[in-house]
């Protein structure tokens, strides 16, 4: 199995078409398929499902594909310190739930790294592509939030694709609202006092359900439900709407400024946000001060 052959894995898993990888590898189309069986046929394992609409990764593919993507980025390092003599370009991923203070740590990681030459990717994501990044080696970290509503069904998930969960910070959850809402000069809420407003959640797709729900609390009925992709958005609709979300109340203003205020919310639910690696995987230095700046927070 050869480097070639691996970007060439990559290259269709990234575009989804094996015609239009061709054209950005300069191949033929046949030729990139036959390469594509004859790695399936050596690694054993079916890598790509083939279809009239493209080229998606099987289960085991996105692993492999995963492995691929660290080789060819181990070997883009060595040329290009040992043979292009530059200086060592640093990669680093975090795929996280969307919290500001993860944002906020992120921005104090590079400040502190503080070389020319990086590839550092923020990945604000689905909770169920966040577990996938990690399985896959896309990202070196993944940050996401256990409770008792989530927490078998996650831990097992974990557990069955290699990935182990570390404790990092504990909250008890609040519910974030617009400062001049009805209820935010109130020391604490009741969930009753919330019926009536537009609640917001953050979309999970095909995996929407509570295991995966990036809020606590989001079996509780909400007669008015908006979902969103994007932070921004929450905020648009928190003061364009009197619409709220139930977060953890780490990192109060929720975004920059002070429209968005957060009041405890009156549940005995804890929230504990951690992050997701690969079992027996070291943090790297990079890895290990972005935690030390999550750890900040508590």
């Amino acid at each position: 199995m050869t480097l070639q052959q691996l970007k060439y894995v990559i290259t269709v898993a990234e575009t989804g078409s094996i015609t239009e990888a061709a054209r950005k590898l300069f191949i033929s189309q046949p030729s990139l398929s036959s390469a594509l069986k004859e790695i399936e046929q050596e690694a054993k394992i079916t890598i790509f499902h083939r279809n009239r609409n493209g080229a998606t990764l099987t289960d085991e593919g996105m692993e492999f594909a995963g492995y691929a993507r660290q080789v060819i980025q181990q070997m883009d390092l060595l040329e290009a310190k040992y043979v292009n003599n530059e200086t060592e370009k640093q990669r680093f991923c975090v795929s996280t739930q969307h919290y500001t203070f993860t944002a906020n740590a992120f921005v104090e990681m590079v400040q502190k790294f503080g070389q020319d030459k990086y590839e550092f990717i923020l990945n604000e994501t689905k909770t169920h592509q966040i577990i996938e990044d990690v399985k896959n080696r896309f990202c070196d970290v993944g940050i996401l939030f256990l409770s008792e509503a989530n927490r078998d069904v996650l831990t097992k998930i974990f557990a069955d694709g290699g990935m182990e969960f570390h404790p990092l910070l504990s909250a008890k959850p609040h519910v974030f609202l617009n400062k001049t809402h009805p209820l935010a000069k109130k020391e604490e809420i009741i969930l009753e006092e919330l019926k009536g407003y537009p609640r917001l959640n953050f979309i999970q797709g095909a995996y929407e359900s509570s295991n995966f729900s990036e809020e606590i609390l989001s079996t509780e009925y909400a007669e008015k439900s908006i979902k969103v992709s994007d932070r921004a958005a929450i905020v648009n609709l928190m003061i364009g709407l009197d619409a709220y979300t139930i977060s953890s109340g780490i990192y109060p203003k929720y975004l920059h400024g002070d429209s968005i205020v957060s009041v405890p919310l009156a549940v005995s639910d804890v929230i504990e946000i951690g992050y997701l690696i690969n079992k027996g995987r070291e943090l790297s230095p990079l890895a290990q001060i972005y935690i030390e700046e999550l750890r900040k927070y508590q």
